[in-house]
């Protein structure tokens, strides 16, 4: 796609070009960006431990916003929002909200991945009437199994990376077969096709403070999921070990209105692999009415 594709009858329809904008509530200046059509329910993209704006893969942002308005967004402390990074997914679920609300929303739909499902949870249960549909992508409920070891993987896994000079994410988010190497390498690839205006990385307080929050997220006694009667989209890889994928199936059968995909030989980064799959999936259970 080049650059003049990019933009059709103003509408940004490329992650790759969609410019970083700004806005001030809460004592907060976040940053998102906006793309898609302005018709319909707008998806609102909430992500993972460490990510910035530049994180998202741009072919599952791309493909939804091919049909839906997609925003993305740094919270409170992270990339170039300004603030102080909460240590618990409860509060970053407020500043989420309060970003949401600034910007004239009473309705959305949200996509939460690992760390940002546990927000996407915390908003659905507190503010039920903001939110349509949820999907939750390589996320676990609160006191999740295996939930509390992601800083301990996190730490182990960088290292990991260090010594064999490469991403951490590279072991992270994928199986270490030759379909899980050979994606990991290309979903890294994409994650820098844009080349201007890119995000600001997270500082290591505010990395700190997440791995905190989602500490104290799986040492957490269970929420009553059956509040949430939002339909529910639940995704992962089969082989997931930050968030062990039988969390995935918990959460699945927990939430009174959820179905659920599980990609094979495919791990955290399960949306990534298969990128085609998941957007197409996303699309048909966003767009049903």
């Amino acid at each position: 796609m080049n650059d003049a594709e990019d933009v059709r009858g103003g509408v940004v329809t490329s992650y790759k070009n969609a410019p970083t904008r700004t806005l001030t509530a809460g004592g907060v200046t976040f940053a998102y960006r906006d793309l898609g059509p302005r018709s319909g329910v707008p998806v609102v993209f909430i992500t993972h431990l460490a990510a910035v704006l530049d994180n998202w893969d741009p072919r599952v942002v791309d493909g939804i916003a091919a049909k839906r308005r997609v925003i993305t967004f740094d919270n409170r402390g992270i990339g170039a929002s300004t603030g102080s990074t909460p240590r618990t997914i409860q509060a970053m679920a407020k500043d989420a909200v309060t970003f949401i609300r600034a910007l004239g929303l009473e309705h959305v739909d949200v996509h939460g991945f690992s760390m940002g499902g546990m927000i996407a949870q915390v908003i659905a249960q507190t503010e039920p009437r903001l939110v349509r549909k949820l999907i939750l992508s390589g996320t676990g409920p609160a006191g999740g199994e295996g939930i509390k070891n992601v800083t301990v993987l996190s730490h182990l896994d960088t290292v990991r990376a260090l010594f064999t000079l490469q991403d951490p994410k590279q072991f992270l988010f994928f199986t270490r077969t030759a379909n899980g190497r050979r994606a990991g390498k290309e979903f890294l690839a994409r994650l820098k096709e844009r080349t201007v205006d890119r995000d600001k990385a997270i500082s290591p307080i505010s990395y700190n403070n997440q791995l905190k929050a989602i500490h104290r997220w799986g040492l957490e006694q269970p929420h009553d999921l059956s509040v949430i009667h939002q339909p529910v989209l639940v995704a992962n890889g089969e082989s997931d070990r930050m968030v062990p994928t039988k969390n995935s199936a918990d959460l699945a059968q927990r939430l009174p209105n959820a179905e659920l995909v599980i990609y094979p030989d495919a791990g955290h980064g399960g949306i990534f692999q298969f990128h085609e799959q998941f957007v197409a999936e996303a699309l048909r259970f966003l767009e049903r009415p």
